[in-house]
């Protein structure tokens, strides 16, 4: 079975009789205008960002209530029908996209429950927008730290769904640490309520768990209680270029030790990423004189001025540019130049595109093992292909790496990313020996669910396969993805 998929270009499938009737059934609950059956209404809901798949559906439902969520999936269970639950189609493995199933949208269910800052929570519907949870969260002066490059289009459920991780993990953690409670509708179409505030809980089982980071294969998450924090009202971004990985882990342990948890952000870019980000995104500017082969990104923030967090980070970098760690380095003095400091990151997987094909791995080691990782894994690549230009950047502070590789200049893209699956096993052993995963921050889906199965334990298989059979025995929720199972792939 082939490691990475091509283009679905299957045309839709007619909708037969039982589907008629179970969509009929969900029209008259939820209305007509909110089922979708043309294909110009739902092509925008089944391709997504990288290309890799066309979707196929008999149509696109839009409950608006989780009451509505919860009578689709009854209805569907009892008629047979597989869903594919879908927040912003923002996903970057296919976990969100139908292969014959019922897609069901979450983006009607975008209501603020309940903002408290007294408690530090908020109560937010599934489809509510990443960034409009940031302005909520500001507006009670309260900070939502969960920041990812697709903030502005991403739904919260999404966002749980898939345990996003994004700039600021290693000061706040991933998606499922800053969540306190969930509602979810189970595969019989029962509604869980699970949304408590609560900081101490230990009544039983943490059931949201079972939930987070599953991908909608357990149970549809429709609502969750978000942890707030205090809001910064210091933040300072730094740009240092650094001679090798191993510098760059060097400067991190300095700001650490100096900084504690004031150190938010901490992104490492090779040079080819930064050149590319240049050549390709208007308005980006040169921040440092000259080339260098890499780059870091580090940001301080912090709700107190009890120190001032400038004074530190120069001073930090003052130290390790005398030890050699750091060769040249800039502050940003403004909230603008911090803005074109953090596009240089932001924009490097757009501009990526303007190289022709890109073969993509989202991969995590041991923080300490990310410069052992990128010279091996380097060299392997390199080995395999002479002419490959690889783009290796990401959250090194956390031991997160896209381990991104960019077609030869010259050579077919189709012919290149034919190679996929050979480069993963080059990555990804690699990876595997260093105890790391092969699904950092973007989830498994469907284009890592082979992978999974190859590199996974199989106890911690047999275990995942136990939960999906006792929580959705007719595999007729998000089939095919994350394992295989029951409810196929294509229907």
């Amino acid at each position: 079975m082939p490691l990475i998929p091509m283009p679905l270009t299957v045309p839709p499938p007619s909708v037969t009789t039982p589907a008629n009737n179970l969509l009929a059934r969900i029209a008259e609950r939820i209305g007509e205008q909110y089922v979708l059956t043309e294909p110009k209404e739902i092509a925008l809901y089944l391709r997504e960002e990288r290309g890799l798949y066309d979707g196929r559906t008999p149509a696109v439902v839009k409950p608006g209530t989780t009451e509505e969520v919860a009578f689709i999936v009854a209805a569907c269970a009892e008629a047979g029908m597989p869903i594919v639950p879908q927040g912003g189609n923002t996903g970057l493995v296919g976990g969100q996209m139908p292969f014959g199933q019922l897609l069901l949208s979450l983006a009607r269910l975008d209501r603020i429950r309940q903002v408290d800052p007294v408690d530090m929570t908020m109560t937010v519907e599934a489809g509510c927008i990443l960034d409009s949870i940031h302005r909520v969260a500001e507006d009670v002066d309260c900070l939502f730290p969960l920041h990812i490059a697709s903030q502005g289009s991403c739904r919260i459920g999404g966002n749980l769904a898939t345990n996003a991780g994004g700039t600021a993990v290693l000061r706040y953690g991933n998606a499922r640490e800053l969540v306190l409670g969930l509602e979810v509708v189970l595969a019989d179409g029962r509604i869980w309520n699970g949304l408590k505030r609560l900081r101490k809980n230990n009544a039983g089982y943490d059931l949201k768990q079972l939930f987070l980071g599953t991908e909608g294969t357990l149970g549809i998450i429709t609502a969750a209680v978000l942890k707030l924090f205090p809001r910064p009202v210091q933040r300072v971004t730094a740009f240092a270029a650094v001679p090798d990985p191993a510098a760059a882990l060097a400067l991190m342990r300095r700001l650490r030790a100096q900084a504690g948890d004031a150190l938010t952000t901490f992104e490492l870019m090779a040079s080819f990423g930064l050149e590319t980000v240049l050549k390709h995104m208007p308005g980006t500017v040169r921040p440092l004189a000259g080339r260098h082969p890499w780059y870091v990104l580090a940001e301080l923030s912090a709700p107190t001025r009890a120190f001032d967090l400038g004074s530190l980070i120069e001073q930090v970098l003052v130290e390790s540019s005398e030890s050699g760690e750091v060769d040249d380095a800039t502050i940003a003095s403004s909230e603008s130049q911090a803005a074109a400091l953090w596009r240089l990151r932001e924009d490097m997987s757009e501009a990526q595109k303007h190289e022709g094909g890109s073969i993509k791995h989202d991969v995590s080691v041991p923080v300490s093992r990310v410069p052992d990782f990128l010279t091996r894994a380097l060299a392997a690549v390199e080995a395999e292909m002479p002419d490959v230009r690889p783009c290796p950047f990401g959250h090194v502070g956390d031991g997160n790496i896209h381990f991104n590789l960019s077609q030869p200049a010259g050579m077919a893209k189709a012919d290149f990313l034919a190679r996929w699956a050979g480069f993963n096993r080059i990555v990804h052993d690699i990876v595997i020996e260093m105890d790391g995963s092969i699904a950092a921050e973007h989830g498994i889906g469907r284009l890592k669910r082979e992978e999974l199965a190859h590199y996974a334990d199989p106890v911690a298989l047999e275990l995942m396969e136990q939960l999906k059979n006792a929580l959705d025995p007719a595999g007729l929720l998000n089939p095919g993805k994350v394992i295989a199972g029951r409810g196929g792939d294509d229907i």
